[in-house]
């Protein structure tokens, strides 16, 4: 499929929108905490402060939906990408990054949980 930028869309799950309220920790105690921006059942997007650390050793997150208090925890993942984003505001030192990564051999209950959510709680399907 080729998506509105005219690039060959690569990914074999659909990314929907999530709600306001859904968050991800990552690493030990949180070490860095980010913003989810969209979901698939194969992976996710996020968007973090700069300067809390490298995403290089990290292998597990939690993911928080605060609105209805689901909270997916220890979810193995892998780094797909992770970039920084141009900062529009000038007066701001602080920079953001944006990431996204794979889900790695979530266990049965935890591709159920997140099949659950996605189909109740998302916000509908990304455009490509």
């Amino acid at each position: 499929m080729i998506n509105a930028k005219g690039l060959k869309e690569r990914r074999k799950h659909k990314r929907y929108q999530v709600p306001t309220g859904a968050f991800v920790a990552l690493g030990p105690h949180g070490k860095i905490l980010g913003k989810v921006v969209d979901i698939s059942v194969s992976g996710l997007a996020f968007g973090y402060i700069n300067g809390q650390g490298s995403l290089k050793s990290l292998s597990e997150l939690d993911m928080f939906f605060m609105d209805i208090g689901f909270c997916l925890r220890e979810v193995r993942f892998k780094t797909a990408w992770d970039f920084e984003i141009p900062n529009e505001l000038p007066v701001s030192s602080e920079t953001m990054r944006r990431s996204g990564v794979r889900f790695k051999k979530l266990r049965r209950s935890q591709r159920s949980q997140l099949k659950c959510v996605i189909e109740k709680h998302t916000l509908g399907q990304m455009q490509v």
